[in-house]
């Protein structure tokens, strides 16, 4: 009894954050997700080079909802391959809401998925500034409700900031896929 009074506190304050209780890895939750619901995602990688799309495809079965991905690291792949307009990329730089966003959206057009994310950052441990330090990364989101940015900031160590931004991602995921739609 104690323990499940202790569970249900524990589930009262983070509840949210539990993504699950069986070992399961975050991309094996949101895979099953996007597979029990019919939805399919494509991703736009800046500063994750690519280890968003490989998460989501390391799990069999993968081809069902994953439909591409696309690394654009510089601004004219941005530009390029995913419409971010070059005067939102010279009024707010690569790494920000804005580009972040655009870079769902483009992505999520192209593909013609349910949902898209994109990554954008400067993964360190070069590169930072006083206003955009290393660890600083935006995470967008787009779905037909629309689409938006998450803000974090992370460490100083490349390969860490680039697994805490995937997690991250497919946290955002995650909860979108869990919201229940209006009727």
């Amino acid at each position: 009894k104690r323990l499940e009074n202790g569970a249900r506190l524990v589930y009262e304050k983070v509840g949210e954050h539990i993504f699950a209780e069986d070992g399961k890895e975050m991309e094996e939750v949101v895979a099953d997700l996007l597979t029990e619901k019919r939805k399919t995602v494509a991703v736009a990688e800046s500063c994750t080079g690519g280890l968003l799309a490989n998460k989501l495809t390391n799990i069999s079965g993968s081809s069902s909802y994953f439909d591409r991905g696309i690394v654009s690291y510089s601004n004219a792949a941005k530009m390029e391959n995913l419409n971010v307009p070059e005067e939102s990329l010279k009024q707010f730089g690569a790494v920000s809401s804005e580009t972040a966003i655009a870079m769902a959206n483009g992505i999520r057009t192209i593909a013609g998925s349910d949902f898209a994310l994109s990554t954008t950052g400067i993964a360190g441990p070069t590169g930072g500034t006083e206003s955009k330090p290393v660890g600083l990364v935006y995470i967008g989101v787009a779905s037909e409700k629309g689409a938006y940015s998450k803000k974090y900031i992370f460490f100083k160590d490349r390969l860490a900031n680039k697994e805490r931004t995937v997690q991250a991602a497919l946290d955002l995921l995650r909860k979108e896929l869990l919201i229940k739609p209006r009727s």
